[in-house]
Parts: structure tokens; C-alpha cells; sequence
């Protein structure tokens, strides 16, 4: 294929935790200017997570985001202003017993209504890690009964192996009705068919017209793997699995190590300017051409 015919990239889609951010969740230096690179370079930016939209809201300024933000893994889609464009939540008759399933594996369980999050105990475990990531406290609830347009539902325990258990019930007994996935090794997101990383892709190709084959996607862990398949570009991070390394074409370096920054810079910005390099060329020899009066279109 000739440098012409790549087409050229033009937006970057990332996972935030484990990827854009470190672990203590700080975006670094190297971070903000990567983003800004790709900007001057005329790539589209935007973030996507697990994250209520609150949990995002400190990325906004930082990276100046002009574009929707995927919170609970694409269940919510709001504008840099925290307004709503659009909604995906879990169907109704499947929390409680989505509920049910997860307690069954011993795991706790937290909801996600709106910009609320609700949990049954404040001190439960990654809880208090959870409040200091999103920059909010959970409300705590005696019940989940009743509650309706719920964005996430997660299970959360720090047996790893009750987690993989629960995720693959959840998806054997409802698979048709929620996505299921683990963002964390202790966590599972549960939430609508359609709210999963891979249709954040899809979701961004129709707003901006941009052909999937033009977005690159980053991330580290299992629920990014969706979306890695719907993007012509795919970043692990070095911190990701084997599995999640396997899934993607490009391996960085790890979130500890400027894996993100790494990955613009090594990945994504020399493959823009050989895509362009390649169109002035392709125009030089077609102008040429028709001076010359070739009429062949090669």
C-alpha cells in the first residue's frame, strides 16, 4: 500500500484509567501535550470510561475536550458541559435480578443513576478508592428495589476469580439484554447491550462522518477490546494483559512509563504526516499528469 492510500487518522478515542492517567489518576505533562499534538495535528480527541460523567469532568479543562464524553462505557454521552446528549441504560426488569446475580458470587454491588451513585455500604471495599477517582461520595441505600433508568450496575470484589465467575453468568443468563465486561480486575460493569467501548466508536464515526478505519483506540483492559475491533488503529498498554495485548496491534509502554504519550507520539502522529506527505505527493504527480495530458487516471 502506498503512503496515499492510508487513510489518514482522525480521532483518537481513549480509555482514561490505566491509560490516559496514571495509577495514582494523574494526567501527566506528557499527557495534556500529546493531546494537544494531536490537535495541532488536526485529530479529534475524546475519552471514554466506566466513569460516571462527574468521574470525567477534571479532563475537560486540562485537555480542553470539544467532543462527547462516553461515560459508564458509552451508556451516557455527554456534551464538555456535562449536558446530556444521549442516554443508554439497562432495561428495568433486569436490575434486580442482575442484582441478585452478582450477590449470589459474593460480590457488592453499586448503581449508577443519572449522575448519582448509589451503594449499600460507605465502607464497603473500593469504595473509598472510588469516591477519591470520581471526586464525589456515594449516597448509601438500605435497597435497589424499584429503581429504574439505572446507567451501571457494578460488581465489585477483590476475589478475582468471583469477578471472571460473575461476569460469565451475567453474560450466559442476560448476555442479550446488558453488556458485561470487567474495567478493573475487581470491578464488573454491567450495563445496556448497546453501552460497551465498541459502540462509543460507532457512536463518534456517525456524529463526526469519519470512517472507522480512520480512528485509533487505546486502552488496557477487557471492556477495551470492543472497541479496539471497531477502530483501524488499536493501542494496548503495556500494563494490559496478555489477552488485551493480543487484541491489539500496537503494544506502548505502560501507564507508569508515559504509555499514552508514548503511543501518540511513535504510533499515530508519523503515520499522520506520512498520510499527508503521501496526499502532496499523490497531488504533485496528478498535476503533472494533466499538464502532461495523461488521461489514464493512474
Amino acid at each position: 500500500m502506498n503512503a496515499g492510500d492510508v487513510p489518514p487518522v482522525r480521532l483518537f478515542l481513549a480509555d482514561v484509567d490505566g491509560t490516559l492517567v496514571t495509577n495514582e489518576k494523574v494526567l501527566t505533562d506528557r499527557a495534556v501535550e500529546a493531546v494537544h499534538r494531536l490537535r495541532a495535528a488536526g485529530i479529534l480527541f475524546a475519552v471514554t470510561s466506566g466513569r460516571p460523567p462527574r468521574g470525567m469532568s477534571m479532563l475537560v479543562e486540562p485537555l480542553r475536550l470539544s467532543t462527547p464524553v462516553a461515560a459508564f462505557n458509552g451508556g451516557l454521552f455527554v456534551h464538555p458541559d456535562m449536558s446530556v446528549i444521549e442516554a443508554r441504560t439497562v432495561p428495568d426488569e433486569v436490575v434486580a435480578p442482575m442484582v441478585s446475580l452478582l450477590e449470589s458470587h459474593r460480590l457488592d454491588v453499586w448503581l449508577y443513576q443519572g449522575t448519582e451513585w448509589f451503594v449499600h455500604d460507605r465502607n464497603g471495599p473500593h469504595v473509598d478508592r472510588e469516591a477519591w477517582t470520581v471526586k464525589f461520595a456515594p449516597t448509601v441505600v438500605e435497597s435497589y428495589s424499584g429503581m429504574r433508568d439505572v446507567a451501571k450496575i457494578v460488581g465489585v470484589s477483590d476475589d478475582l476469580d468471583a469477578v471472571a465467575a460473575a461476569e460469565s453468568a451475567a453474560r450466559d443468563e442476560f448476555g442479550d439484554h446488558v453488556s458485561a465486561a470487567r474495567s478493573q480486575p475487581y470491578y464488573l460493569d454491567v450495563t445496556h447491550p448497546e453501552a460497551n467501548k465498541g459502540s462509543v466508536v460507532a457512536f463518534l464515526s456517525r456524529m463526526y462522518g469519519i470512517d472507522p478505519a480512520q480512528i485509533v483506540t487505546i486502552g488496557d483492559m477487557p471492556n477495551d477490546v470492543l472497541m479496539f475491533a471497531r477502530s483501524g488503529l488499536s493501542i494496548a498498554m503495556g500494563n494490559a494483559s496478555p489477552e488485551v495485548q493480543r487484541a491489539a496491534r500496537r503494544v506502548t509502554t505502560a501507564n507508569t512509563d508515559e504509555g499514552f504519550a508514548n503511543a501518540v507520539e511513535r504510533y499515530v502522529l508519523p503515520a499522520r504526516a506520512r498520510a499527508g506527505a503521501g496526499a502532496t505527493t499523490s497531488g504533485r504527480v496528478a498535476t503533472t499528469n494533466r499538464k502532461g495530458g495523461h488521461t489514464d487516471g493512474t
